[in-house]
């Protein structure tokens, strides 16, 4: 047996770690979740590391996911081994030419990350709805559950492939498994060499397109002869099934780690069973772990490793004789079926068995099927203790679903939220940050610290909004001596630190600490005054939890430190410090080893800067003493503004509070339509500074409102007699436009929504000659003026827009007057798109329909809960819409269609109204120019 070694990783990169040792040309595209495994592998071809045969694999990236199904199926024509990954509709766009690959018989292995395709709405995260969507068309199909068998079942897919002479899709779930680390075993590269042997890979190439060995692959068919030629193939189908098994079984000799098709999990004698596959397959594996050992309950799991081809005869053969009821559970969805793809296959396996004698049961099994996971969702073990509740019952429910709350058709199993399964021996951490601060990459670090200094077995997943920089990110960790199957979020934590101050406002951050747990805060304000500032729900858990509390001003250590906001190293620090997991010293020696390989080649003054701030935050981390009462007098504030809609209030502010799960699915528009201009009601607070204007300086150039990414700086030219009810703190002074002459001119800005970028203070032209370092913008801290700044924002608000017909749009300070109908949106501080995206909704928004690709530009434009797209006070604003990645210009060009076809058929119906309306309004209507905005209105 090889010599282990370890490795502190994701299931990315496990998956790409043997891909690339397997391949010699790997065709790739970027699609979230799976980006990461062509990044992989193009780094190391740039680093020279080579493959099992010492050459260096050639990574192409190609122009889309089309174009690199493509050019796998030429570089497999061609006897080249060949990867790829990819995910969601990436691997639709590859299905046509799936079908070639699968129908030559050619051996291949793609990865995919299985994420959800987008059908009401897009979503990055994971489900199964590709995977099935993927299942016809001929790819032999193996699903992994964590990193470990990641890498694992990557090994066998390859050596099976080129035995079998089917092309594999091995799958797992999109970042559930392909962004979760965890500390796993390498599989050697002899191990590998030992499976993926010369021979099978000599036969693959004698099979490739070769001049000195010419013939036609690839023909156009008749039906004479297609079906006939289509059925020919089923024997290497009916093989398959064996060949992996038996892979398996050489890869457990050289490992120790066996694996089967179906592995089965549970008491022998187990009465009723589960069938899932992937990661919902190890939440399965610890509820029934823990369920038979505290309860003596006949429960049981049976994981499905080979999807495709289904073997009946193994299947039936992995679960105990003494199953009485099934229950199936499909993560994904399929509309107007009579059940979920998984499940059907499991019926079908059953009843064939016993019509064809080969049942083994003592009594043939009812089977139930059921819907978990969409898109990420938690599927815990309280959820999988429903289901066999469920399955107790004299008549459980069929077709059910299983963590969320269906109130419309009423599918849905109840469960016990406060069932906990994981063991004291687990440390939990739970770490809240702000995207971009360097929470996640810190906490990746620590996980790579200790399971590389210790013998723990170690988890991390980082919970993300899918907005940009600026939003939340939860990074959830676990730590203990034994192997950790709980890919669900920590619910029941050690250790809780808060990186933003903000988010005590907003957020139930203790919600999860355990007794006697330790808290960590990130705050700017001094030690004497920390207590006072959580608000009193968070301070009552304190004091009945008994947790201890720590504070930093970390963001004061960074800037010493020359760091400026980045927060990772100090709040690392400050929790190898206090959370007890290595001892202190010996943490801090390994912090300071990792900086130097995280940041050496970034340069010495980066790992110097690193390194002074791992030294000055012990001097500045401070216990707090917990009083025996709370005494804040007030609380966590409402997640959306007093003045939101009600239906804003309560569906989009359930989901900014973080309690979307809650909502039942009632409340949830059918088709995916949701309403416009909600972003202005969410009120992020993330900005530490904001610009401040000096009127007495400025030149009302309005540069500063033409930068800002988020449109949070406005400008008001105006008539003085709004200003007869301005609060005390709100400035105006008079403009300097000749064409608005006598009117008073303001800038202001929505400290709120303000990420504190300062770009508006870098493109200021107004110096103060006297004190050079003052602009007409200076940045100054924010929550000194959040209060007086929310009145004057609202005042500002109410103070009439310009007439538009009255803006030369040619002229930048009467154009910047324009109101802006894209705002506040989730894109990074200081993004140098959105000021284009804003510019264009201030000239045509209240007439555009937006045609909108997937990227950046979709996420920051049409990203739940709340939208940046908003209306004029008429009610008038962008239509906007996003397809697919790749279809953006087909999209927009469907539309510009159709309202061409709108017009066109207006135009021809006019004139039969010439009595009524007269040929001279007639004409004019159709006939309007429409190239100025008074043309438009007139129009």
């Amino acid at each position: 047996m090889a010599e282990k070694k370890f490795l502190t990783i994701d299931g990315n990169e496990a998956a790409a770690y043997v891909a690339y040792r397997c391949s010699e040309v790997i065709a790739i595209y970027p699609i979230t979740p799976s980006s990461n495994m062509g990044e992989y592998s193009d780094e190391w071809a740039s680093k020279g590391i080579k493959n099992l045969w010492g050459n260096i694999p050639t990574v192409y990236e190609m122009q889309s996911e089309g174009g690199a199904a493509g050019a796998v199926h030429g570089s497999l024509q061609a006897g080249a081994l060949t990867t790829t990954f990819t995910a969601s509709q990436g691997l639709l766009l590859k299905i046509p030419n799936m079908y070639k690959i699968a129908g030559e018989l050619t051996p291949t292995v793609f990865n995919i990350s299985a994420r959800t395709v987008a059908n009401h709405a897009l979503s990055i995260f994971g489900d199964h709805s590709d995977i099935n969507a993927a299942r016809q068309t001929g790819f032999a199909m193996l699903a992994s559950a964590n990193p470990q068998e990641v890498m694992d079942l990557e090994t066998i897919a390859w050596s099976s492939t080129l035995r079998s002479r089917i092309p594999f899709l091995h799958f797992f779930d999109g970042f559930r498994t392909s962004h979760e680390i965890q500390k796993i075993e390498v599989v050697p590269d002899d191990v590998i060499r030992s499976l993926v042997t010369d021979d099978l890979v000599a036969e693959h190439k004698k099979r490739a397109m070769n001049p000195e060995n010419p013939f036609i692959r690839g023909t156009a068919q008749n039906p004479d002869v297609f079906f006939q030629n289509r059925e020919a193939m089923n024997k290497f189908y009916t093989a398959c099934p064996d060949i992996v098994q038996e892979e398996m079984d050489k890869f457990a000799k050289l490992t120790g780690r066996q694996y089967h098709l179906y592995d089965y999990i549970g008491a022998p004698d187990a009465e009723y069973v589960a069938v899932i596959m992937a990661s919902g397959a190890d939440v399965m594996h610890s509820t029934v772990d823990f369920l038979i050992e505290k309860y003596g309950e006949k429960v049981g799991v049976l994981n499905v490793r080979l999807y495709r081809p289904f073997s009946i005869e193994h299947f039936v053969k992995a679960l105990p004789k003494t199953t009485k009821k099934i229950s199936v559970l499909d993560r994904t969805k399929e509309p107007g079926a009579t059940g979920e793809p998984l499940y059907l296959d499991v019926v079908d396996a059953i009843f064939r068995s016993n019509q064809n004698g080969t049942s083994h049961f003592d009594q043939m099994p009812k089977i139930y099927g059921g819907r978990f996971g969409l898109s990420s969702k938690e599927f815990t073990p309280t959820m999988a203790k429903a289901v066999f509740d469920n399955l107790k019952q004299d008549n459980p429910k069929d077709n059910f679903i299983v963590g969320i709350n269906d109130d419309v058709t009423f599918t849905s199993l109840d469960y016990d939220p406060h069932f906990n399964i994981e063991s004291d021996k687990v440390f939990r951490g739970l770490f809240w940050g702000l995207g971009s601060d360097g929470t996640v990459g810190a906490n990746k670090n620590s996980i790579k610290i200790i399971g590389e200094n210790t013998d723990y077995y170690c988890q991390g997943y980082f919970e993300y909004d899918s907005k940009k920089s600026g939003s939340i990110t939860i990074s959830h960790l676990r730590f203990g001596p034994e192997i950790i199957r709980s890919p669900f979020k920590v619910s029941s934590a050690n250790f809780v630190a808060c990186h933003q101050t903000v988010f005590l406002e907003k957020y139930d951050v203790l919600k999860a600490i355990n007794q006697g747990g330790v808290f960590l805060l990130n705050t700017p304000l001094p030690i004497d005054q920390v207590w006072d500032s959580l608000p009193k729900s968070q301070q009552e858990k304190i004091i009945d939890k008994k947790v201890k509390f720590y504070a930093i001003d970390a963001q004061t250590v960074a800037e010493q430190s020359g760091m400026g906001r980045r927060i990772n190293t100090i709040m690392q620090t400050c929790f190898f410090a206090i959370s007890g997991v290595l001892p202190k010293e010996q943490a801090i020696e390994e912090i300071k080893k990792m900086i130097h390989k995280t940041y050496g080649k970034k340069g010495d003054q980066i790992v110097k800067m690193n390194l002074e701030a791992v030294d000055n935050t012990l001097a500045n981390l401070h216990e707090i003493q917990i009083p025996a009462a709370a005494s804040a007098n007030w609380d966590t504030l409402p997640p959306m503004t007093a003045d939101a809609p009600e239906w804003v209030a309560k569906v989009e502010g359930a989901i900014l509070g973080g309690r979307g799960d809650e909502l039942p699915v009632s409340v949830f528009p059918v088709d995916g339509t949701w309403p416009s201009g909600t972003a202005k009601y969410e009120k992020r607070n993330i900005a530490l500074q904001i610009p401040v204007w000096d009127p007495n300086i400025c030149i009302q150039c309005n540069k500063c409102a033409l930068v800002c990414p988020h449109a949070t700086i406005r400008i008001k030219s105006y008539d003085p007699k709004y200003l007869e009810n301005a609060p005390a703190t709100f400035k105006h002074t008079p403009t300097k436009e000749k064409e608005y002459a006598g009117e008073e001119y303001t800038i202001q800005i929505a400290a709120e929504d303000c990420t504190g970028c300062g770009v508006c203070v870098e493109v200021c032209p107004a110096i103060d000659k006297k004190n050079p370092s003052h602009k007409a913008l200076d940045m100054h801290d924010q929550m000194p003026l959040r209060a007086q700044e929310r009145e004057n924002w609202d005042f500002f608000l109410s103070i009439p827009d310009k007439d538009r017909n009255t803006i030369n749009v040619n002229n930048l300070r009467q154009q910047q007057l324009q109101l802006p109908l894209f705002e506040f949106s989730g894109a990074c501080a200081g993004c140098g798109e959105t000021p284009y995206v804003k510019l264009v909704s201030q000239l045509f928004g209240d007439r555009a329909l937006v045609a909108n690709a997937t990227g950046c530009s979709s996420i920051y434009g049409g990203n739940l809960p709340t939208t940046p797209w908003t209306k004029n006070a008429d009610g008038r604003g962008p239509a906007w819409n996003n397809s697919l990645f790749e279809d953006n210009a087909e999209f927009g060009l469907g539309m510009r269609l159709a309202v061409d076809k709108q017009f066109e058929i207006a135009a021809n119906l006019l004139p039969l109204f010439r009595n009524e309306l007269g040929d001279e309004l007639i004409n004019a209507i159709i006939n309007a120019k429409q190239k100025t905005e008074n043309e438009i209105n007139d129009q």
